[in-house]
């Protein structure tokens, strides 16, 4: 790795009209990359927070487990077959959507820094290691943080969708006992 005085030999601050890659514009961009890969994983763990609650309430829930079963809405009145119903729908929706969280996601580009891609990014990285070639990794950087950005919106569309459903399965719950 490169000693502070190299590096910034290698990137200039942008003080003195020269060309290039400015220190921090670089130091930003890593920053955006640790900024992404922890929105991921706290997108993932906001999921599994989700999963773990729906997961423990029909569990522990005889109430949350009957919906599940047809004597339920045979014997009931209109009322609790309905918030029965939504408690049933609610809580699918919400497993559901917290699992399509976790998923692993497909980008149509990738960086020297997935370590899936490493292979193929292997001999550029060294070529450019080679040349000191700047550019060459904030390109990378630039690349990662599109395809972190990519992949935490969606991962976020669906956290969204699991809270909702998460809200929606409280409501209908205690609905469902207040009829009771």
């Amino acid at each position: 790795m490169a000693k502070p005085d190299e590096r910034a030999a290698i990137l200039q601050p942008v003080v003195d009209g020269t060309e290039g890659i400015a220190l921090e514009h670089f130091d930003h961009i890593r920053r955006v990359n640790d900024v992404f890969y922890d929105q991921v994983k706290l997108s993932d763990q906001k999921a599994a927070y989700i999963f773990t609650f729906m997961l423990a309430l029909l569990v522990t829930s005889t109430e949350s487990r009957a919906v599940f079963t047809w004597s339920r809405y045979a014997e009931g009145d209109w009322t609790s077959d309905i918030f029965s119903g939504l408690l049933a729908l609610a809580l699918v929706f919400s497993i559901v959507s917290a699992i399509l969280v976790v998923l692993p996601r497909r980008v149509d580009n990738s960086t020297s820094l997935f370590w899936g891609a490493w292979p193929h990014h292997r001999e550029g990285f060294r070529k450019a290691a080679l040349a000191r070639d700047i550019d060459y990794l904030f390109e990378q950087y630039m690349q990662n943080a599109d395809a972190m950005a990519s992949i935490a919106r969606e991962k976020y569309r669906f956290v969204g969708f699991a809270f909702r459903g998460l809200l929606l399965t409280v409501l209908a719950y205690v609905a469902l006992l207040a009829t009771r």
